[in-house]
This record gives C-alpha cells, structure tokens and sequence, in this order.
C-alpha cells in the first residue's frame, strides 16, 4: 500500500524527539517482531488491518497488564473478527481480495500501547543490514513484517491520542470506535485519525441539555485523569458557559494511579456542596466502580443524581454488586442496535473452534470461574473446565454497546478499499500494482468519502474532521418490581433533546424530580442578590413600595402614574377616582343644593305670580330677581362641582363658581342704589374670568399626589379641573370683599329703627354668612394633605354655598312669601294714612339723609295722603307705612 514517505511531514519539537526514540527503538529490533507483540492474533490476507483493544485492564504498577476484560475487550476484538469474516464472504464487497488482521492488547495503558502499535510501522522502516552475518558468512534471511494499511481502534481516548502521533507521522489511516475525546477532532494534529463514534463534544452538549431540561443549574464534575476525562469535563463547562444557567460547584479528577482513600476524599468534596446533587462523570469503568463504592462506604447511596458518559453507557461491569448506589443514573451512549449475527457467532465461540483468539482461553476461564491449565490466574480452589460450557447458557451474556462500532469501523475500512480498488484497478479484480503504490493519504480520502447503512441501519458518514454525526441514547438504571434493576431508555439525543421525564424514577425521592440547584428561585416581586462569583446562587429581596422587578435582578419605580402588581412583576395603571353622585360626599350637599333651588324656585314662582302686590313691589321687583338669580346660580354650583370633570365643565365651574356669589352680595350692597351697578359688578367678574380663561385655559389634569398612600394598593389617582386651591379663592375673592362690604353696611345701619325696611334681615343675613365662610377657610386649607381632601374641599365649598344662598333666601324672601300666601289681607295698599304716620315717615327719611328720588325702584317709600281728615277715626290710629304695607 505505500513505501515509507521520503520526506516525512513537517513536525513539531514532541513529535521529532517521539519520532527519533521510536526510529531508535526499531533499530534496536531483533528480526522478530515478537519482541514486541508476544501475544496477538494474526490473520492472513491480501490486505491487512491493524486492530488495539484493551484485551486488559490496567496492572498495578511494575505490571502492565491487569485481569482481562471479558466485555470492552474480547467482545470487541470478536467483533472485529466477525466483521472481517462477514466482508472475506461477501462477493459484493472487496471481491478477490481478503481482509487479514493483526490485532495487539493494549491493556487500557496508553504507553504500553504505543510499544505494541511500533509492530505496525515495521514494515515501512528500511532497515540497512548489510553488516549483518550468520556465523557461516551468509547474509541472514529476514522475515519481511506484513504491512499494515489501516487501524481500527483505539478504545480510550488517551490510547488513540498516544498511537495516533505515530501513525500519522507513517500515513497510517485510523478509524477508532470508541474514542470520543475533542482534542481529536483537530484536523491538524490529528490528520489520519477518523471515527465512527460521535465526539465528546457531542456528548457533553447532550449533558447540557439534559441539565437544564431537568431544571439543574448546580453540578459537580468527576473526570478520570487523561484525555476522555478532562477534556470531556473540559467541553461540558464551555459549553454550560455559553448555554448560560448552569453552574460548576466544583470539579475533581481522579487520578492514575488511584487508590480508595482517593475516591473517599473525592465523595467527601461532592458532599461538601451538598445543594450540587447532580454530578458529571467522564471516567473509566474502574473510576466509575471506585466511586460508587466510595458512596456506600460514606452512607451516600441514592442522594447523588449521576450522569454518566458513554463509559458508562449501558453496561453492567461498572455497576456489578453496586446497583443500589447506580440507581437513578442517567447515562449516555452512542445510538445503537444489537447486532443479532454477532450474537449468533459469539455465542457459538468454544476453545475448539476459535483457537485463532490467543486470549480466548483466558476468556473461558473468567466467563465460566473455572480452570483450564496449572498455569492459569485461577486459585486451586476453582473447578476444572469441561471445554463444554456454552456461553449464553452456562453464563449470563449481553452484548457490549461498542460492538456496533467496531463492527461499521471495520466496513468503513472494506468500502474505502473497495472504492479505491475500483478507482485504480478498474481492469483487475484484485490488488493492481497501483494500488500497491498508492500511499495512506490516498486511503484517507477514500475514507472520509464513504457513505453507507451500518450494521445496525444507521448512515456511517464522517466530517471534515473525522468525526460521525451525534446520535444518543440515554438511559436511566432503574429498579423494577418486576424485572429487578436495569437500564431503561428514557429519550435521545441527536441534535436535539427528546427526554420523557415521566418515565424516569428515581431513589429515595417520593414526588416529583429532585432538585440541583445553588438558590430556589425567588418569588415574584423579588430580584436576586447575586453570591459574588457565581451566577447561580444568590439572596432574595423583596421589590418593596412603588417599585418593581423588570428582570430576575433588579427592581425599578414604577412610572408615576402606575403602581406595582400585588407580587411587584409589573406596573399597572392607578386607578383614576371622582366624586361619584352615589358617595354620602355629594349626597347631602346635592340634597341641599335641590331643596334650594326648588324654594329659590317657588320663591321665583310666587313673585311672579304676585308681581303687582304691595310686598312685591316694595321688595323692588328687579332687584329681588337679580339677587334670587344669584342664588340660584349658587345651588347651580353644586351639581357642577361634582359633575366628571372635562373641558366644559371646568370651564362652567370657572364662570360660575364665583358669578352665583357676585350677583348676590353686589344686590345687597347695592340695595340702595341702581340696578345697573348690579350688572357693572357682574361685568367686572366675568371680565375676570376671561382674563383667567385666555392666560390658562381650562383643562382636567389627574392628581397622584393627592391620593399617594404608602401602600400602593391604596394609591389612587384624582380626576380633577386643573385649578389650585388658590385659584378657587382667588375666583372668591372679589365676592368675598363684597360680602365683607355687605357686612360692614349691615353694622352700620344696625341704629336703624326696627320698623324700618330690610335692615335688620340683611344684618342677620350678612352675620351668618360670614360665620359660615369664616367656617369654610380653615377647613377647606386644613384638609390639603389629608387622603379625603378631594372629598372634604368639595363637600365643605358646595354646602357652604348652599348654605350662603339659604341664608339669603330665608331671611329675605321665605317672610314675604309666608305673608303673600298665609296672610294676603296684609298684602294690600293703604290709602288713606294719617297725618303723624306721615310725619313719623318723613321724619324717618331725614334722619337717613336720603332723597325719595335716590331710592331704588319705591323701595323704603312713604305715600303722604293728600286728603287727610283729623277728625276721623283713623287719625286716632297709630300707622307706621313699610313699603306700602301697613303693619
């Protein structure tokens, strides 16, 4: 297949120094190659294929070599056997040409390995034996090494990594069907090196992915020192750093040369950080074993959650005697169906017809606990063996998962050949000379190229890299009541997750999934306190007040005009309030405001009605419905005060909060002077209020401030006219001077002789009113930061209103109503009067210093009898004239 390369490729310092001890070592040879390989198989062939499996297990130290390893190692070896048997028989594949095999232990140890896979590489090294004799002079007769075109394995990691620097540096192709480790799917490094297995890389994002979807984000991890271990753990933590949410409490390795104080301290570590339950395991069969055991002795069964890479898988080695601290793993292996053929041919394998497998013997041995020859391993206490036991029957027999691997490494191998066989020796049916010729990196194209359904009717494809596409099964060790313990498939991953967490069991834990987490998540409303250097452990604190959590860390206010959710997960909008018509606020004061405008109505009517009437007149009839206008207006005021606030009715409320007020105390100020003064007044307010209305127009704003409470749930927001408690004084204030105007003229004409005109009623009007306003004040400032002050204002303004206009009209109007309606004999005109009343009036009017013609409309008027009789009767009689009314 190719000569050793004339310029080998260019290396770097490890590789040269490696390269020249290895050229050394094979100068060193003695012309058998047994030195090297005392124990292997060979297979004779057209075409041979290097095979390393770990026959072995790791010795103690000074020992290379352990107990063998019935399941990884002659399980797999066989497989390679019944591969290369079902391709030497088919005639489609490889016709004319057999497959041979020279298959080496490697005894789990990757130095130990590199020694025997040198037997590969003999055959490229030109060996100069020109001073070499034989003790007769003759030149010695060398045995020319079989060359060796491609390798199938190595199982571990570390082992591939170690052989596959040597192999390259011959053009070695190497297809391996367990090594799973990252750092080899570097291209560069690892030119020559394929597989049929996914990359850890693969499997440690199945890893991730099955951690978070258990809800997991605080784990341990466990690696056995090399290669597969630590750069497995290696590719789990990158990528749980970029997935994000999942943490690493701690991560330990265990080492070569382990003992079990070794695995003690590493279970006593796990259990330091005993909220990190879940632990990654990237180890070996025997770590695995190591750490179970270290459980049990630590009282610790059932309260680790394992995950377990492919090393573990689906087998029973790792977990012998150790089920009940394997329950509840979760591990990973490679897709992959039984082979049934395999099973056939294995479990027809005896000491007679499969002499060919140098280590078969010491298989029986171990398989069925018996003894073969005096010098077996076996104690003497163990029984003889027949050579009749049957594997299967006289003991337990399961494949072992890789099989299916190696088995489709071998046929990648066939069908590279194949293809390159059909390429270059398209007119031969067996080897050409060109094909002779052809070097590895011929194979490896042809290699990388292949496509087709493995044995167990999977597509077998590589990558740029090497690598086979991700496919996993994942399994959980349970235990059934039925069945006993054993591994059940509970998802897959190929790309993508598919996990059935409702077929999972788990020891120990009565309901529901167990939990690996630093910190519960905190409520709603409550933002994480991070633990400094750890995204996954943290303090909860509550949002408090106004504010809210936005995201799991922070907590915000809310806008002003929004208030918390009751957990703080968001803002919500205030509430916005007014004074409803059903609140007991406005009920009373609306009550009153309709008693008054229906008297000030009834007042209306019977002026009207009687409009012609002495009292009537007297009242001076425009004033009287000027001043009952005012009033009116007064009442009005209610309805507009509790009214929804918008446009027009702020704007309502600006024109007639004060104009109601005006009309009435300029009547009564002006009550002896012109009407018209009543309208200039009245202009003058208005004039005000437009003024008011071009330098801020009216608008409804929404008060929070008003309402704010301490507790959010409480806050409310006020709908309201956009007008301060100062503006509504101010919008008082000249009424509030007429009154005090009003008030001042009632104390000065409280000398007044009690018979004479309104004098007295308008007094008692004005103190009242002012009592009633002097009332309002305090009351109407001293509410501003109480939570009812929207309320309070409302009600105090409107009843004082109401309150004025009562006043005003009960005192003024109700008596000469009550005299219209009950008394109208009183209600007509005198018109004979005698001489003294009309003295006793005129005397009157010249102590007031008036003039007839300044007063108002007859108001305060005396009628002097022109025909007086003194001698009469009525002269006799004491009169007094009131407005035309004799009283």
């Amino acid at each position: 297949m190719g000569r050793y390369p004339s310029r080998t490729p260019q290396l770097s310092a490890g590789f040269t120094f490696r390269l020249l001890w290895t050229l050394q070592a094979l100068v060193d040879l003695s012309a058998s190659q047994e030195i090297y390989a005392p124990h292997s198989i060979r297979v004779e062939g057209d075409v041979t294929l290097g095979g390393l499996f770990p026959v072995h297990a790791r010795g103690v130290p000074g020992t290379p070599c352990g107990d063998i390893k019935k399941e990884n190692g002659i399980h797999r070896l066989e497989a390679m056997m019944y591969a290369l048997d079902q391709i030497n028989n088919d005639e489609e594949l490889l016709p004319n040409v057999t497959l041979g095999a020279r298959i080496l232990d490697t005894c789990s140890r990757d130095t130990y390995a590199l020694e025997q896979s040198l037997t590969f590489v003999q055959a490229l090294i030109q060996k100069d034996t020109s001073d070499v004799r034989c003790t007769n002079g003759e030149p010695p007769v060398f045995v020319k090494p079989e060359k060796v075109v491609g390798v199938i394995g190595a199982s571990a990691s570390s082992v591939s990594i170690m052989v596959a620097n040597i192999l390259r540096l011959f053009q070695i192709p190497q297809i391996s069907y367990a090594s799973t480790a990252p750092e080899l799917s570097d291209d560069r490094r690892y030119d020559f090196f394929s597989r049929v297995v996914p990359p850890d890389s693969f499997q440690a994002q199945a890893m991730v992915d099955i951690v978070k979807a258990m809800g997991w984000n605080y784990v341990s991890t466990v690696a056995s020192e090399g290669s597969y271990g630590e750069k497995g753990v290696d590719a789990f933590m990158q990528l749980s750093r970029e997935a994000g949410g999942i943490c690493i409490a701690q991560s330990l390795k265990i080492p070569h040369n382990r003992r079990p104080p070794d695995f003690d301290k590493a279970i006593q570590l796990l259990l330091n950080y005993e909220k990190a339950r879940a632990v990654i395991l990237f180890a070996s069969d025997e770590d695995i074993r190591g750490i179970l055991n270290a459980t049990k002795r630590a009282k610790a069964v059932g309260y680790f959650l394992w995950i377990g890479s492919d090393s573990w898988g689906s087998k029973n080695s790792p977990i012998y005697q150790l089920e009940d601290a394997a329950e509840g793993a979760i591990t990973i292996l490679p897709k992959r169906a039984t082979i049934s053929g395999f099973d056939a041919y294995f479990t027809s394998r005896t000491l007679e017809n499969n002499r060919r497998n140098v280590w078969f013997a010491e298989y029986w041995e171990e398989n069925f606990n018996c003894k073969l020859m005096s010098s077996s391993k076996k104690d003497d206490s163990s029984r003889k063996c027949t050579g009749q036991e049957r594997i299967g029957v006289d003991s337990k027999y399961e494949q072992e998962g890789k099989v299916q691997f190696v088995i489709d490494a071998v046929y990648a191998m066939a069908h590279a050949l194949h293809n390159m066989q059909r390429d270059l020796c398209p007119e031969n049916s067996g080897i050409c000379p060109d094909m002779e010729l052809a070097g590895g990196k011929k194979l490896l194209k042809y290699i990388r190229s292949v496509s087709f359904n493995g044995s167990a009717g999977t597509g077998v494809t590589f990558n740029k890299n090497g690598d086979a596409p991700g496919r996993y099964d994942l399994f959980q060790y349970q235990w059934n009541n039925n069945t006993g313990p054993g591994y059940r498939i509970i998802g897959q991953w190929t790309e993508t997750l598919q996990l059935n967490i409702e077929d999972m069991q788990w020891p120990k834990e009565k309901q529901g999934t167990p939990s690996s987490v630093c910190s519960s998540p905190c409520a709603a409303g409550s933002r994480k306190k991070l633990v400094k250097g750890s995204t996954c452990c943290w303090h909860c604190e509550q949002c408090n007040g106004y504010e809210y959590q936005p995201d799991e860390l922070n907590c915000k206010l809310c806008p002003y005009d929004m208030r918390p959710s009751a957990n703080h997960s968001s803002c919500q909008p205030i509430p916005i309030i007014k004074l409803e018509w059903h609140s007991p606020w406005a009920v009373i004061p609306v009550f009153l405001a309709m008693l008054g405008i229906i008297a000030t109505i009834f007042v209306v009517a019977t002026f009207i009605r009687y409009n012609d009437t002495p009292i009537v007149r007297a009242s001076g009839r425009e004033l009287s419905y000027v001043l009952l206008t005012g009033i009116f207006l007064c009442y009005i005021i209610t309805f507009l005060m509790i009214a929804k606030p918008d446009v027009g009715v702020c704007s309502l409320r600006r024109i007639f909060l004060g104009l109601g007020m005006c009309i009435s105390y300029a009547a009564l100020l002006t009550k002896t002077n012109r009407i018209y003064r009543i309208f200039e007044q009245g202009k003058k307010s208005l004039l005000g209020v437009l003024i008011w209305f071009g330098v801020d127009p009216p608008n409804t704003i929404v008060d929070y401030d008003e309402q704010r409470n301490i507790k959010p749930d409480l806050a409310r927001g006020v709908l309201k006219c956009d007008i301060t408690d100062l503006q509504i004084i101010c919008s008082l204030g000249y009424s509030i001077l007429l009154m005090v105007t009003c008030t001042v003229y009632a104390i000065k004409t409280r000398g007044v002789p009690e018979n004479f005109n309104e004098a007295k009623p308008i007094g008692f009007t004005m103190y009242t009113t002012c009592i009633v306003w002097l009332a309002f004040i305090p009351i109407f400032f001293g509410t501003a930061q109480s939570a009812e002050k929207m309320y309070i204002q409302t009600t105090t303004l409107t009843i004082s209103m109401n309150l004025s206009a009562s006043v005003a009209l009960g005192m003024l109007y109700m008596p000469k109503v009550y005299v219209i309606i009950f008394h109208p004999e009183l209600n007509v005109q005198k018109r004979k009067r005698s001489f003294k009343a009309v003295v006793t009036a005129a005397t009157m009017s010249s102590r007031l210093s008036h003039k007839a013609s300044d007063r108002p409309n007859g108001e305060a008027k005396t009628e002097l009898c022109e025909n007086v009789d003194p001698n009469s009767p009525a002269a006799k009689t004491k009169y007094v004239s009131y407005n035309d009314l004799v009283i």
